[in-house]
């Protein structure tokens, strides 16, 4: 179900507070020098996907990127969580930003949470943000520890994650 209009978004769990990172030992990524670090009893899906989301620290905003080419020379927000999400086994393919809103199951995960709204993606990994855009300079994909507001966008998660 795409959520276009605010009607369809009704049925869907929404966020209401800000995207704070906030390092807690064993239970969060740690980020040192723009390189995040997987708890040790992360999931493997989780340690997966963190490994993913930094090979793409770098890499610029490019429209388009991480869909015709799964290793591309840039991506765009939903390539970016197609990206993660794919290596760490959790979805086949990539889709665009509106796919996200079916994507998984509602609401905020344990360790993965895609936040998505008309036009834009991004995710948490162990707490820690993957985003092409908000606050934390530079464009392109990179781990943002800086707070984003997350009032109008929908939560969704992989099952058991």
């Amino acid at each position: 179900m795409a959520c276009i209009a605010t009607s369809a978004c009704s049925s869907q769990v929404k966020a209401r507070q800000p995207v704070s990172y906030r390092f807690e030992s064993g239970r969060t990524a740690l980020l040192r020098n723009g390189i995040a670090y997987a708890p040790k009893k992360a999931p493997l899906a989780v340690k997966r996907a963190i490994a993913a989301g930094n090979r793409l620290q770098g890499k610029p905003y490019k429209w388009g990127g991480g869909h015709a080419r799964h290793n591309d020379t840039g991506y765009d927000c939903s390539g970016t969580v197609s990206y993660v999400l794919r290596e760490a086994g959790l979805m086949q393919g990539s889709m665009p930003s509106s796919g996200f809103f079916s994507y998984g199951k509602k609401g905020e995960g344990d360790w993965i949470t895609v936040y998505v709204r008309n036009g834009h993606v991004f995710m948490t990994v162990a707490g820690l943000r993957l985003d092409t855009g908000g606050s934390g300079g530079r464009s392109g994909p990179r781990w943002k520890p800086q707070s984003r507001p997350g009032a109008g966008h929908v939560m969704r998660h992989p099952s058991g994650l």
